[in-house]
């Protein structure tokens, strides 16, 4: 008689085998479910959290099986010792031959192996099992006092034995052992035996490793990244602060300068960039301009800059020449341990004359605002820093009047091109940083600061996301 159940339609399955092959079926379905999402998730390895990452679901992925085999184990019952008969080993690397189980009678001496602790230990199916006097002789020199310890007071003061020891087998190869074990009481109430379940863990604790040493790994490096920020903004701040006032000079009669400067930040979020701005009074009312990028990332970025301006102010303050003082910058660069290209333009105002002398490596040009029109002043000869050794710059002097204006930037000012420093600059952005800056010149005219004209710059050239950070540097001759 045909079923009255549709020929689509499975019939019912007949139950599990009880309640340890349905636990069985869950363990395995959730490994499968964590290895689909490990795969998912997975990413090149190459970011800190993407290791800790992978290491986690290993670690999850090695429980589970253990949890497998456990399960499976105590589905199948108490494993069948025969004393020293030869067992039947699972294969290596079966699940199962990580657990195995032993007792030793202390009344016979004899003991008994299940086939799985053989492959645990790495001992030959068809030898005896070892005692209890023989088993150290399998243990890692270093921890034999520990297994001692476990045994004498399982045996002694009837204590559950629960610890951990590495064997090595005959290939050298070491492995770790978690041991759980007690005492069997005899009829006198005396230890007459003891039995022990032992669990090769060693892939468990390779894995729990490779998650701690992931997840200090992310904190170092986020630890990194605070220090890099924190160090970016004291650089910043020590040695490109903001100008938003007059720089008076000493001497009377002198005519002063009107300084402001501003950072312009880039769209990647970077804390700590090579570009910096910087002006410092010089002896006899002199004072010198400078702006520069340095390549690099992270602490050494920052304390190359710093390096590059500690040296910067150190010479100019004993009266080193811009084209003098780029060549010694340069041939400093040239000898530190890390090598670096960097790019400046630095500048010596004498008050008396209203003269401007500078000097420029591998870096645009200041620019000349008077009267409401702007140009580029002439270059002169000049390499990126630590390009060449013993490269030799050149200078060049122009008169300023007053109401003059004097700006120096840094490359990347304009958003969509890159930086000197970094090798992403091109002809096309500088350019096209020039004429954008050119063309603030009838606003220039009508500001009335130095720190009027760097809000105009920002307000026309900050908002946009660019590549690299970007400095800016105003003078203003104000008499």
């Amino acid at each position: 008689m045909p079923s009255h159940l549709s020929a689509d339609r499975p019939a019912a399955q007949p139950p599990g085998g009880g309640p340890v092959d349905a636990l069985i079926t869950q363990t395995r379905r959730l490994k499968g479910d964590v290895n689909a999402v490990r795969r998912d998730a997975q990413g090149d390895g190459s970011a800190p959290q993407d290791r800790w990452q992978r290491a986690l679901y290993d670690l999850a992925l090695h429980q589970l099986e253990d949890l497998d085999a456990h399960l499976a184990q105590l589905r199948e019952g108490p494993p069948t010792t025969a004393g020293t008969a030869t067992p039947a080993a699972p294969a290596h690397g079966s699940l199962l031959s990580r657990v195995g189980s032993a007792e030793w009678n202390l009344l016979t001496d004899e003991a008994s192996w299940s086939g799985e602790l053989y492959e645990i230990l790495g001992r030959d199916p068809a030898a005896a099992p070892l005692t209890l006097d023989e088993l150290p002789s399998v243990v890692l020199d270093a921890d034999r006092p520990k297994l001692t310890s476990m045994v004498t007071d399982c045996l002694v003061d009837a204590k559950r034995i629960d610890g951990e020891f590495r064997i090595v087998h005959p290939d050298g190869e070491v492995r770790t052992v978690h041991m759980m074990g007690e005492p069997v009481l005899g009829a006198d109430s005396s230890t007459a035996s003891m039995w022990a379940v032992l669990r090769d863990v060693s892939e468990l604790r390779r894995s729990q490793r490779a998650v701690s040493e992931t997840r200090d790994s992310l904190r170092g490096d986020r630890d990194r990244a605070r220090t890099e920020q924190r160090l970016g903004i004291e650089l910043r701040e020590a040695g490109a602060a903001p100008w938003h006032s007059t720089l008076p000079f000493p001497l009377q009669g002198t005519p002063a300068l009107d300084l402001a400067g501003a950072r312009l930040p880039s769209g990647t979020g970077t804390p700590a960039a090579g570009d910096w701005y910087d002006a410092v009074e010089l002896p006899g009312g002199e004072s010198l301009l400078s702006v520069g990028e340095l390549t690099g990332h992270g602490d050494a970025l920052t304390s190359g800059v710093a390096m590059l301006l500690g040296a910067l102010r150190g010479m100019a303050m004993a009266g080193t020449r811009p084209a003098q003082l780029l060549a010694w910058l340069n041939q400093l660069l040239d000898t530190t341990v890390q090598p670096a290209l960097g790019s400046a333009v630095c500048c010596r105002y004498r008050p008396e004359t209203r003269s401007l002398v500078w000097a420029q490596a591998g870096h645009p040009a200041p620019l000349l605002f008077r009267r409401g029109t702007g140009r580029t002043l002439h270059t002169p000869d000049g390499v990126l820093l630590g390009a060449s050794s013993g490269a030799a710059y050149g200078e060049a002097e122009v008169t300023l009047e007053a109401g003059d204006l004097i700006l120096l930037h840094t490359d990347g000012l304009v958003p969509g091109h890159g930086s000197a420093g970094s090798g992403g600059t091109d002809g096309a952005g500088r350019t096209a940083t020039v004429h954008r800056l050119l063309d603030l010149a009838p606003r220039f005219a009508e500001a009335h600061s130095a720190h009027d004209c760097v809000r105009t710059v920002v307000e026309e050239l900050g908002e946009s996301a660019r590549q690299d950070d970007a400095c800016v540097l105003i003078a203003r001759i104000t008499s």
